[in-house]
């Protein structure tokens, strides 16, 4: 069924719109985090103190974090760092240098910039609208990298692309204005004449450089976008893998924005140290994300047994709800082609359609993290069977499919 042309409504009330910074991506083994422990830290820990402490027209902010976007993940297989380029420069430029010469070609610091589209605005489901936010930029065949956090979506697009993003968007709809500096701006959509489907992630080689155009023409429909997928999953022998002994929770620092600026300082110095602690425990964490912005407290998706490491294990500074596990399915993407766009788009659509057939389901709930070489569906326990299933019957369809 080709539901290319289906109009949502999940972004009604949603708006987009770049946040004002240009960041790098940085990926290095997990064996060498220990190297980079005082850059990550130091990433981590930069708050303002004075400028936001308050007045009488500007109140206490929630969260006094200072950059406008930053993400660090942990996994088994790789550290992934998303921070503003000056950081990148001056932080985690100079421990590649130091490194013995093998170990230096293991890490990757991108040369081109990146840019970030936030959206905000609430959604009917999660899963649903993953795919309705990328769809427009999956079809114009430009590369992203997509996170799911707590408060809001992020979208990583390369700086370059950006005429071409805005493009996408509004012919599906948006509308764009920018502000004054013409850096930064907001998307919406009134209309939201959304196609129905995508989530991408491009994969990255060793300095993730994005062609101005895509290889090839850009997909004309869903079910296109699909079997192009697959079949390149297929020939580079990608296969979902799912590691069951690691069980996630996703949550968000308490924030209130009613506090005095001493109670706001204590509450996000607990939330620090814990965060602190995952970084620098003994092992190393198999699974931790943190997305970090200056407007929003931080935002977690991470092994439940580092609740541990929080203030009464995490009730005292974080939201969500703890006590229901959710699994990552994996991809492997680190040896697709550069210029691979629609990895996420024709995953996530194919797993909606699979889940929309269940008896006495109503909503999915599915996120998707991107690391510089791997992709990450989120989903609960109790459903991770039916994605899986989903996901193996389209790996059958896709391998033969003539794109």
């Amino acid at each position: 069924m080709d539901t290319s042309m289906t109009e949502s409504a999940t972004l009604l009330n949603s708006q987009l719109g770049f946040l004002n910074t240009h960041v790098a991506l940085i990926s290095f083994p997990l064996e060498l985090l220990p190297n980079y422990q005082h850059a990550i830290l130091n990433l981590l820990l930069h708050v303002r103190h004075q400028e936001d402490g308050g007045s009488d027209l500007q109140p206490p902010r929630p969260w006094l974090y200072w950059h406008p976007f930053v993400n660090i993940t942990v996994t088994p297989s790789e550290c992934s760092i998303i921070c503003p380029r000056a950081e990148a420069d001056t932080l985690f430029v100079p421990v590649r240098q130091t490194l013995a010469p093998h170990l230096k070609s293991a890490v990757s610091i991108s040369k081109d910039d990146f840019s970030v589209v936030v959206i905000g605005g609430a959604g009917l489901e999660a899963g649903q609208r993953v795919l309705d936010l990328s769809t427009p930029l999956a079809m114009a065949g430009i590369p992203i990298f997509f996170f799911t956090s707590y408060w809001s979506d992020y979208i990583l697009v390369p700086f370059k692309m950006r005429s071409r993003v805005i493009r996408a968007l509004e012919e599906r709809g948006f509308v764009f204005e920018a502000d004054a500096d013409g850096e930064s701006g907001h998307m919406t959509n009134p209309a939201s004449p959304l196609l129905q489907p995508h989530l991408n992630r491009s994969s990255s080689q060793s300095d993730f450089d994005f062609p101005q155009s895509p290889a090839t023409p850009p997909p004309s429909t869903l079910s296109d976008l699909q079997a192009r997928t697959f079949k390149l999953l297929s020939k580079n022998k990608v296969e979902p893998t799912v590691d069951r002994t690691i069980g996630l929770v996703t949550c968000a620092g308490v924030k209130d924005s009613t506090a005095s600026s001493q109670k706001t300082n204590f509450t996000q110095g607990k939330l620090e140290l814990g965060l602190v602690r995952c970084l620098t425990s003994e092992p190393l964490p198999n699974f931790f994300s943190v997305t970090l912005t200056d407007a929003e407290s931080a935002s977690l998706t991470l092994d439940k047994h580092l609740l541990r490491h929080f203030a009464n294990d995490g009730e005292d500074v974080l939201l969500g709800n703890v006590g229901s596990d959710q699994i990552a399915i994996t991809l492997d993407l680190k040896d697709l082609p550069t210029e691979s766009t629609g990895i996420v788009c024709g995953v996530a659509s194919r797993i909606l359609d699979g889940m929309k057939g269940r008896v006495g389901r109503e909503l999915f709930d599915m996120s998707y993290l991107s690391t510089a070489k791997a992709g990450h569906v989120i989903v609960y326990e109790d459903e991770l069977e039916e994605v899986l299933k989903a996901l193996r019957g389209m790996q059958v369809n896709g391998a033969s499919a003539d794109c």
